[in-house]
């Protein structure tokens, strides 16, 4: 987890998805907490992750983790 706070923001991917529910996806305190990673949802961050590096990019957004 990473929070920038400068006006310039390195390039990364975002992760477009439908929304499970509230019990299946990963949130900010889960990611915070390392509690996670049993949540379904976990399968779709750890994929935007290794896509978002195989394309060169170091950060990704999600937007049920913010």
């Amino acid at each position: 987890l990473t929070r920038f706070r400068d006006e310039v923001i390195s390039p990364y991917a975002i992760l477009s998805h439908m929304w499970g529910a509230d019990t299946e996806e990963v949130t900010l305190d889960d990611l915070t907490n390392s509690t996670g990673k049993d949540k379904p949802g976990y399968k779709k961050i750890r994929f935007c992750g290794e896509q978002a590096a195989r394309d060169g990019l170091e950060y990704f957004w999600i937007d049920t983790c913010c």
